[in-house]
């Protein structure tokens, strides 16, 4: 029976990487663009961000531009690698069920 990746498998946090996963390799998404995206309140956001950093799924990045904070979003190489290797255990459960 093939594993699915209990960390990314939650709806949300699917949503986070899924969108995260869109973008180059480096690339960053702006915390108040995802949280907008993905229909999320900043709370809500928050603490699906921290489990995913806490896998190093994710990097966090803090700043400031024009004196407001500002936090980047991105996947890092091992978020990268376990999203791929559930998409690839979903699609096995998904032709599994099809014979």
């Amino acid at each position: 029976m093939v594993e699915l990746n209990n960390v990314i498998h939650q709806p949300v946090r699917l949503r986070i990487m899924s969108s995260l996963i869109t973008l180059d390799p480096g690339e960053q998404i702006d915390f108040t663009y995802l949280r907008d995206l993905l229909k999320l309140t900043d709370g809500n956001l928050g603490a699906h961000l921290t489990k995913l950093e806490n896998a190093s799924y994710i990097k966090i990045e803090k700043t400031f531009i024009a004196r407001k904070p500002r936090t980047f979003i991105s996947a890092t190489g091992k978020g990268r690698d376990a999203f791929e290797a559930h998409v690839a255990a979903l699609e096995q459960i998904l032709k599994g069920s099809q014979e």
